[in-house]
């Protein structure tokens, strides 16, 4: 789609934001939240019982005004605000005019910047509560193990402690605002080809080690709602998935919040009253005809829907969405802070694969642009039914941002010859893909875009290629000759400016792959994804027609080697590893130590800025076991910082990592177990790029 190529200045004024709470506390506690609960229950009539199972016009929760419960309206998604024009029921809400769009979540994720993510998650909640918004349905937090998965760009990368990490940053800086969270897809939906149809079959070990976590530190940081998702795991649909809700999520968790269903991707209304599921959605009333027969024919009681609606009104009423003022339009007044923090998360998320040297450009005098998305936007879920569709406004388009940056030593041509290629100082090119939800995009790019991108860089060695996307792609035809590779990601309404001033030198890269990059999907373990025949899959736009396809078994048969644990444990080299990211400046780590303490594993390194530039540097902390008895990563990260350096500067730097996050899920005692033995404590700056590595022992 094409955007006006406005630069607006009001994005340069930021409004402070306040600190993050850590955690996002209720208004008040479960216990007296359930008892008012069940108060308002007993005041409604079976014909309302029934109606709050389910939605109400796409995107509410159903109330009873008269009786105190007022109708709560939803809105997608985590890189902004979906304003929606498709309700059903138009008069219980007065439409946003326009909502910040926001970097993706997995360029959130490349910032490594936990304080960052709080402060969009706070920015996003400002914008539901300017729109009259109670619930936000996200963060999303679910794995990218399968870099063709088209909604990879809504989750936060492949490792489940940096993603576990950024959503409760997020969920904090969200709920400070009185929005309440909704993380989601419970559980293990990694693949959106016809997702309804999918079956992910899973071990206990990679449920309990990869993709639990980020909803365990969702629920630590107070979420107040969980969606379930569109797949069965292991043979039964999550969404009536006793096991999965009441055992893992309530017991195992904790989790006294509310448990919602995706949208359209539940079957059996029997299960689904007995499964700890309390919403239905989008709901309709079938569902509640369904519901009414099972009560008369005596196969469910009254007080079987009551304790299903309960979580959801205690949820509301501890959260405090009853009762209050409706809209907040004073929070208007923070979009120009909203504005300038979007260009933040693109400057720091903005990932630099590779840099020959031409970069940062400097004085040179002649660039050549061209490419795709010089005057489109690449926005991810560009379509008004992808929950992921925001908007935005006042678009800068990569024209205007690189003509206000560099002024007429820029030229953009569409299509350039040979000799105009050969002339210029340097190439910019850009290229990338669309993803979106319910879709699944190739590895490759399209014949002719690859085509395209060999001539260039085949014409003039000095070519930055720009890349847009929300997962990795395959570069092997081209990234070596290339000077210098930018990924860019989905960057937002303001990310071009972003992405012009770390090509002039104005900012300095920063941002870290939160995803591993194969060279080919048949390096992948989620090669075998797709199942036999579905090769007319990269030409579905939509995806939804399920009577094309039987059910099909997804099989983990990896566990828990996902990501770069994959690569790195098998011995397989990567296009570019989880973690990387270069700079503008040096930097150096060094004077490491680590050993085991009262509080854990305690280690301390010295990190240096050897350049002349400041910069910001991401120190990794992997650790393995090194001798296992059952298979584990050769490392996986177990704590993270970003820090800031000025030029010449150095920072000591302590982390401290418990013994038991050391630990796996032993299938026998059904328990996590940390053996006795020598660990390796890796210290670097990616999977690949180790610094030190120091030998610790365990002996409990």
């Amino acid at each position: 789609m094409k955007q006006t190529a406005v630069i607006i200045t009001s994005c340069i004024l930021p409004v402070l934001a306040g600190s993050i709470p850590a955690r996002a506390d209720r208004v008040i506690g479960w216990d007296e939240a359930y008892r008012m609960a069940d108060d308002k229950i007993k005041e409604l009539t079976l014909e309302e019982k029934l109606r709050f199972t389910r939605g109400y016009s796409e995107f509410y929760f159903y109330g009873v005004p008269d009786k105190g419960i007022p109708y709560l309206y939803h809105s997608d998604a985590t890189q902004g605000v979906h304003i929606r024009h498709n309700l059903k029921d138009t008069t219980l809400v007065r439409q946003m005019e326009r909502s910040t769009a926001f970097p993706c979540p997995v360029m959130l994720a490349a910032t490594f910047d936990e304080g960052l993510a709080g402060d969009y998650g706070r920015a996003v909640g400002e914008e539901c509560r300017a729109g009259g918004i109670e619930v936000l349905l996200g963060p999303g937090v679910n794995i990218a193990r399968n870099s063709q998965c088209g909604r990879n760009f809504e989750y936060l990368g492949e490792d489940p402690l940096l993603t576990g990490a950024m959503a409760a940053a997020y969920i904090r800086g969200l709920q400070s605002t009185g929005t309440a969270g909704c993380v989601k897809h419970f559980l293990c939906n990694e693949t959106e080809f016809y997702r309804r149809r999918s079956n992910s079959v899973v071990d206990e070990r990679a449920l309990h080690e990869i993709y639990l976590p980020p909803f365990r530190d969702a629920v630590d940081a107070g979420v107040a709602f969980v969606m379930t998702s569109y797949n069965r795991l292991n043979g039964e649909w999550t969404g009536q998935n006793k096991w999965l809700i009441d055992t893992l999520l309530r017991d195992g968790m904790g989790f006294r919040g509310s448990v919602m269903s995706d949208w359209s991707s539940v079957y059996d209304t029997f299960k689904v009253v007995h499964s700890g599921l309390n919403t239905v959605m989008p709901g309709n009333s079938r569902f509640s005809s369904e519901l009414a027969g099972l009560v008369a024919d005596g196969k469910i009681s009254e007080a079987d829907i009551d304790r299903m609606i309960r979580p959801a009104i205690a949820t509301g009423i501890a959260y405090g969405l009853y009762g209050r003022t409706k809209y907040s339009p004073e929070l208007l007044d923070r979009f120009q802070y909203h504005c300038a923090l979007a260009t933040e998360v693109a400057e720091k998320g903005t990932v630099l694969l590779k840099n020959s040297g031409v970069l940062p450009l400097g004085g040179c005098r002649d660039i050549l642009v061209t490419g795709p998305f010089t005057d489109s936007d690449p926005r991810a879920g560009d379509n008004p039914a992808s929950s992921a569709d925001v908007k935005g406004y006042d678009y800068v388009t990569l024209r205007a941002a690189l003509s206000d940056e560099f002024g007429d030593r820029v030229k953009f041509v569409n299509n350039p010859t040979e000799s105009e290629l050969q002339q210029a100082d340097i190439v910019i090119t850009t290229t990338g893909t669309v993803d979106m939800e319910s879709f699944e995009r190739p590895f490759a790019l399209p014949r002719d875009e690859e085509t395209r991108l060999k001539n260039i860089v085949r014409h003039n060695p000095n070519t930055v290629i720009l890349v847009f996307s929300g997962s990795g792609i395959r570069m092997t035809g081209w990234a070596d000759k290339a000077a210098s590779i930018l990924y860019c990601w989905y960057p937002g309404q303001t990310g071009m400016k972003a992405i012009a001033g770390i090509l002039s030198g104005r900012v300095n890269p920063s941002g870290k792959l939160p995803v591993t990059i194969e060279r080919d999907f048949r390096d992948s373990p989620a090669r075998e994804t797709m199942p036999a025949g579905a090769e007319f899959y990269n030409t579905a736009y939509r995806a939804y027609n399920e009577k094309l396809i039987t059910l099909y078994d997804v099989n983990y048969d990896e566990s828990v080697l996902v990501g770069y644990r994959w690569y790195d444990t098998k011995s397989i080299e990567p296009m570019f590893p989880f973690g990387h990211g270069l700079s503008y400046t040096s930097f150096e780590i060094g004077k490491a130590k680590a050993k085991v303490g009262d509080d854990g594993i305690e280690i301390e390194v010295t990190v240096s800025n050897t350049g002349d530039r400041d910069g910001s540097e991401t120190i990794q902390v992997y650790i393995g076991e090194n001798n296992p008895t059952v298979i584990r990563p050769v490392r996986e990260l177990k704590a993270f910082r970003r820090i800031d350096l000025k030029a010449g500067k150095r920072e000591n730097v302590r982390f401290s990592v418990p013994v038991d996050k050391i630990g796996y899920r032993d299938t026998v005692s059904h328990q996590w177990k940390v053996n006795d033995g020598e660990y390796t404590v890796s210290i670097g700056r990616s999977s690949r790029d180790i610094d030190c590595m120091l030998p610790v022992m365990i002996r409990q």
